[in-house]
């Protein structure tokens, strides 16, 4: 299969997409987390594509995308804190699960045969396709399942080369990692997935508690696979130091004891900003994600704000595979 690789911006790159979700393909598009591999929600055979292409398992429930609050009402049960917060975060990188309506038009492979759907409405083109479509969008991160999520179309290209058949070209994503995911309850939000939106600023809007899900080990939401976002070099979280021939993903301005004796370095933030940290976050994993490189040191990164989804992404990234 040929990828073609066409700006957002082309004249007719809408019409070509929405032309080819119609047909039921699966086509690369720019959110502001990461780049998604997109197909018609409502249609099987157009999500079993994304499931082909990503080499996904199928146990592993896809995210909806719509353009706001009236279409995720067909999909899903809007409760008042679903509400509140779709409210206060839509357009934008957080991801709601909510009770499957039974009358759902969405196919039972993108939520893996629960009785939840995970829904998002995003910002730009993914939200005026799914708004052209009529229906939902299914589209998980644009990457072979398990590896490194993309946040631009050239590593898109890299994994998807030859599997589906157009990626339209955004640019760089501006938040860097994945949506949060939050599963509204009456008087608390589990947090499924940390990303772009933080626990201080989902309670903030709805006065409830955010607590973490119980660890029974059941995958209830996209994300929570041990291993993923992985390069193909191990990685070693939390570094004091550098040892001799590692490549480094530095943090902040101080030196690591050992760093001038590191293979390469490329710093998330040389400011210690951790929004900077987490748009930088994947493009570095995908940089050193390479066979030559086989050993990854990371420094310490602070475990508040953003800090909670940066070190999520490096715990799967470096998890036994």
């Amino acid at each position: 299969m040929q990828t073609d690789l066409i700006p957002v911006t082309a004249a007719d790159a809408e019409r070509r997409a929405l032309a080819l979700l119609q047909a039921g393909a699966a086509i690369a598009l720019p959110t502001e987390t990461v780049y998604g591999l997109a197909a018609d929600a409502t249609n099987g055979t157009a999500v079993a594509a994304i499931f082909a292409a990503k080499g996904r398992p199928r146990f592993n429930p896809l995210i909806c995308h719509v353009p706001g609050i009236e279409m995720a009402r067909r999909l899903a049960e809007l409760g008042p804190v679903a509400k509140r917060l779709a409210e206060a975060f839509w357009p934008g990188p957080l991801t709601l699960v909510l009770p499957l309506r039974p009358d759902s038009p969405v196919h039972p492979l993108a939520t893996a045969g629960l009785a939840t759907i995970a829904v998002r409405a995003p910002e730009g083109v993914v939200a005026r396709l799914a708004e052209a479509l009529g229906r939902p969008l299914a589209a998980p991160s644009a990457n072979p399942s398990g590896r490194v999520s993309p946040t631009s179309a050239a590593n898109v290209l890299r994994g998807l080369e030859g599997r589906i058949p157009l990626i339209l070209d955004g640019g760089p994503s501006p938040v860097g990692v994945e949506s949060t995911i939050v599963r509204p309850e009456t008087d608390r939000l589990v947090l499924l997935r940390a990303g772009g939106i933080d626990r201080a600023a989902l309670a903030a809007a709805t006065g409830l508690p955010v607590v973490d899900p119980a660890p029974d080990g059941a995958i209830s939401a996209p994300g929570q696979l041990a291993s993923h976002y992985a390069p193909a070099g191990r990685v070693r979280l939390d570094a004091p130091s550098v040892e001799p021939g590692e490549y480094l993903i530095a943090f902040g301005p101080d030196p690591l004891p050992g760093q001038e004796a590191a293979a390469q370095v490329l710093n998330l933030s040389g400011s210690g900003d951790l929004a900077e940290a987490a748009s930088n976050l994947f493009a570095a994993l995908a940089r050193f994600d390479a066979p030559e490189i086989e050993r990854i040191a990371v420094a310490p990164i602070p475990h508040r704000g953003l800090g909670e989804a940066i070190n999520d992404r490096l715990r799967r990234a470096a998890a036994p595979r």
